[in-house]
């Protein structure tokens, strides 16, 4: 069975769960609550790690050398237990190690490991892959936090989404889950979104580049979430229509291309590690108000 730890300081704690490692709660000392609860009438999901795919395969089915094999969207770490392999107060670190189930679906050897870590107001989640083989290690990661949409103390209020960088960059529309064409115009003005439920009547906001390396989600005259990027160039939002969540999830690869080809090494922004190599990929949320 998943077992659930707590790391905490003075201002913020954090539940995590053994199953994916994955992040259940994050709550403030005065007892507001800011990420998604996982209510299955909306989505079951939290805050999921995504690994050693982001996003679709064609017909759930990963290439690798012309081999296929069953893929699931997402990729295989969310639905594994991780092993605690270090607690402290503030701090927790979850690893996942390739065995012979995992191989079956995704032949190499990988040790991935998830650390989250509260500073403040802040909280990081780093994620580490190392490769553990003797062949090449071709993967995607993303991360896929849901927030509570209106943040507290916020309904009735608009809410935003403005990038560091003040950009506009490119979306693409999904197809079928797939990466299929990129839109004419970009959703952000001078880094500005102003936040609908309408913008997600056909799935997911893809931003494969130029989103930069940070962003603010925010309620006007209310409360923010300030993050902060490393070694994740794609962003997409996400929520179910009319879900009181907002996924924001930076990724280091996409989904496959409409059309194209189901070799994990094409699929867009695919990392490559060689023998004994690591990499790690994070982002930080800093609560403000």
């Amino acid at each position: 069975m998943p077992q659930t730890i707590r790391i905490a300081n003075d201002q913020l704690s954090v539940d995590v769960s053994s199953l994916g490692a994955e992040m259940q709660s994050l709550q403030s000392a005065d007892g507001r609550d800011w990420l998604w609860n996982g209510d299955a009438a909306w989505w079951t999901g939290r805050s999921p790690i995504l690994f050693p795919i982001v996003g679709k395969a064609p017909d759930d089915l990963l290439a690798v050398n012309g081999k296929t094999y069953p893929m699931a969207q997402h990729g295989l770490a969310r639905r594994r237990e991780f092993q605690l392999v270090e607690q402290t107060e503030d701090a927790c670190c979850h690893k996942l190690v390739s065995t012979a189930e995992t191989r079956a679906v995704y032949p190499f050897d990988f040790r991935l490991s998830l650390e989250h870590r509260l500073d403040g107001q802040s909280l990081s989640v780093t994620a580490t892959v190392e490769n553990t083989g003797d062949a090449l290690l071709p993967f995607g990661i993303g991360f896929h936090p849901a927030f509570l949409w209106p943040l507290p103390g916020a309904d009735g209020k608009p809410h935003t989404m403005t990038l560091d960088n003040g950009a506009e960059p490119g979306v693409v529309q999904l197809e079928g889950g797939l990466i299929g064409k990129t839109l004419p115009a970009s959703p952000f003005k001078a880094g500005r979104l102003a936040l609908e439920h309408s913008l997600f009547d056909n799935d997911a906001l893809i931003f494969p580049e130029g989103a930069g390396t940070g962003l603010t989600f925010g309620a006007e005259g209310g409360p923010s979430l300030h993050f902060a990027f490393d070694n994740l160039p794609n962003i997409a939002l996400w929520q179910k229509p009319g879900a009181p969540f907002l996924c924001i999830e930076p990724w280091h690869g996409m989904a496959a291309h409409a059309g194209g080809t189901a070799e994990l090494v094409e699929r867009p922004y695919t990392v490559a590690l060689a023998k004994g190599e690591s990499m790690r990929f994070g982002f930080a949320v800093t609560i403000s108000g």
